[in-house]
C-alpha cells in the first residue's frame, strides 16, 4: 500500500530537515567529530524516522517502505554511481597541466561536453582529479572546484537521459531520448557559456593576484597521455546498460514486497556490478594509486544518502499529495491566475526542492504533479515538463546534497588538501553565481 502524504503532518519531516541540519552546521562546527562520526549521525536521524513509522503504520507497511525505497530507488542510484566512480577512477590523464585561467575553463568545457554523454557522476570524477593536481600549487583554488560543481556535476548533464538521474526516470517513465537535448539547449548553452564567463573574470583575478606561486608539488611528466584507458570499455558498457533499462521493455516483473522489480532494472543493476568488478580486475597496477583513489568520498556518498532517501520519503508523499496535503500551498503555486500551469514555478518550485531533497525524486514529484502523462507533458505541456527538467538538473547545483557529484567532488578535493566551503559557504557561492543566471533563464525562456 502506498504511503497517502494526505494523512500525514510536518512533523514526518523532522528527521529528515534534522539530518539536513547536521549536514549543513556539524563539519564547520564540530569538524573532527563529523567526520568520524557523519555514518552514526545519519543512522541516528534514520532511527528517529523509523520508530515511530513502525509504531503508526506497523513492522508491515515500514518493511514495505524499506524495500521500496532500497530496491526502487537507493541501490540502482549507489550501484550507477559506483560504477562510474569505479571505471573512472581506474583512468589516470598523466601529465602536468598548470592551472591557469585557460586551462581550468578549458576542462570544464570539456566536463560539460561529456557530462550528457557518460552522466555527471563519470566526468565528474574522471576530470576532477587532473584539475585538482593542475591547481595544487595555487592559493586559491576552492573556487576552481565550486565552479566545476556548477558546469560538471550538474548544468552539463542537462541534455540527455545519460547526464542527470532526474532526467533518467523521466526517461523510464516514457519521456523521449532526444525530448530533453532539444528542449533544453538554449538554456544549457547560455548557463555553460556564462558560468564560464563569471568564472574566467574570477580566476583570472585571483591567478593574478597570487603573483609568484610556490613550487608545484606535482613534477612535470614527460608527456600528456592516458592510462588505464581499458577502462573506457567497461565505462562505455555501464552506458549501454542503462539505454539498454529504458529501451528493452521483456514485460517481466518479480514483486519484492509488494515492489515490482522489471527484468530490465536486475539486469542493468546485475550488469553495473559486473562492471565495477571488471575494473577493478582490468586496471593495471598503480594507475588508482597514482589518482590517489580511494573509497572514501564513496563511502561517504553512500551512508549519507542511504539516510537522505529513506527521511525523505514523508517529505515526497506529502509533496505528491498535492492539494490534499499539507502542502498544498506549494502545489496552488503551481497555477497562474488563469488556471494554467505556470512554467516560471514548476522551474523554481522544482529546483528550490532539487537543492535540498536530492533532485531525482524531487523531478519525479513535480512530473507526478503536473500529470503524469509523459505523451502529454511532451506535447502540450511540453513547457511544464522542460521547466521541471531545467529547475531539477540545473538548481541541482545550489547545494553540496542537490546532486550526488556535489558531494563526491567535495569529498575528493578536501581529500587532496583544498579548502572548501562549507555548506552555507557554498551556498552564498551558489546564490551569488547561479541564481542571477537563473532569474535570467525564467525571464528569457519561461
Amino acid at each position: 500500500m502506498a504511503l497517502q502524504g494526505s494523512a500525514l503532518d510536518l512533523a514526518w519531516a523532522a528527521p529528515f530537515a534534522g539530518l539536513l541540519l547536521s549536514i549543513a552546521v556539524m563539519p564547520l562546527a564540530a569538524p573532527a567529530f563529523w567526520h568520524h562520526h557523519f555514518g552514526k549521525i545519519a543512522a541516528a536521524w534514520t532511527v528517529a524516522l523509523l520508530v515511530p513509522f513502525t509504531l503508526a503504520f506497523g513492522a508491515g507497511e515500514t518493511g514495505h517502505m524499506l524495500v521500496h525505497t532500497l530496491v526502487e530507488e537507493y541501490l540502482p542510484f549507489t550501484i550507477l554511481l559506483g560504477a562510474l566512480y569505479t571505471t573512472a577512477g581506474g583512468i589516470f590523464i598523466r601529465g602536468n597541466l598548470h592551472g591557469s585561467p585557460a586551462l581550468n575553463a578549458g576542462l570544464m568545457l570539456l566536463g560539460a561536453a561529456l557530462a550528457s554523454l557518460m552522466g555527471t557522476t563519470g566526468a565528474s570524477m574522471l576530470l576532477i582529479r587532473p584539475l585538482i593536481r593542475a591547481n595544487d600549487n595555487r592559493r586559491h583554488n576552492a573556487h576552481v572546484v565550486v565552479f566545476f560543481i556548477f558546469i560538471v556535476s550538474n548544468v552539463g548533464g542537462s541534455l540527455t537521459p545519460l547526464g542527470d538521474p532526474p532526467l533518467f526516470l523521466g526517461f523510464l517513465q516514457g519521456v523521449s531520448f532526444f525530448w530533453t537535448a532539444g528542449q533544453l539547449w538554449g538554456e544549457t548553452l547560455f548557463l555553460i557559456a556564462a558560468l564560464l564567463a563569471v568564472f574566467w573574470v574570477v580566476d583570472s583575478w585571483l591567478y593574478r593576484k597570487e603573483g609568484i606561486t610556490p613550487a608545484d608539488p606535482t613534477p612535470d611528466a614527460p608527456r600528456l597521455g592516458l592510462e588505464g584507458a581499458i577502462n573506457l570499455l567497461p565505462l562505455a558498457v555501464a552506458i549501454g546498460l542503462v539505454l539498454m533499462s529504458g529501451t528493452w521493455k521483456p514485460g517481466i516483473v518479480f514483486d519484492l514486497w509488494g515492489t515490482p522489480l522489471p527484468l530490465q532494472a536486475l539486469v542493468r543493476d546485475i550488469g553495473l556490478v559486473g562492471v565495477t568488478a571488471a575494473s577493478l580486475w582490468l586496471t593495471p597496477a598503480g594507475v588508482r594509486e597514482k589518482n590517489q583513489f580511494s573509497w572514501a568520498p564513496m563511502q561517504e556518498v553512500a551512508k549519507l544518502f542511504i539516510a537522505i532517501f529513506l527521511t525523505m520519503v514523508p517529505v515526497i508523499a506529502m509533496l505528491k499529495a498535492g492539494p490534499a496535503g499539507v502542502f498544498a500551498p506549494v502545489a496552488a503555486l503551481l497555477t497562474g491566475p488563469d488556471g494554467q500551469p505556470s512554467p516560471a514555478a514548476y522551474f523554481w518550485l522544482t529546483g528550490g526542492l532539487s537543492a535540498v531533497l536530492d533532485n531525482a525524486p524531487t523531478y519525479l514529484a513535480f512530473f507526478n504533479l503536473a500529470g503524469g502523462n509523459a505523451q502529454q507533458l511532451m506535447g502540450e505541456g511540453a513547457l511544464v515538463l522542460a521547466a521541471i527538467s531545467g529547475g531539477s538538473v540545473f538548481m541541482g547545483a545550489m547545494t553540496y546534497i542537490g546532486n550526488a557529484p556535489n558531494f563526491m567532488v567535495k569529498a575528493i578535493a578536501e581529500e587532496r588538501g583544498v579548502k572548501m566551503p562549507s555548506f552555507g559557504g557554498y551556498l552564498l557561492w551558489s546564490s551569488a553565481v547561479m541564481l542571477p543566471l537563473l532569474l535570467l533563464v525564467t525571464w528569457i525562456w519561461m
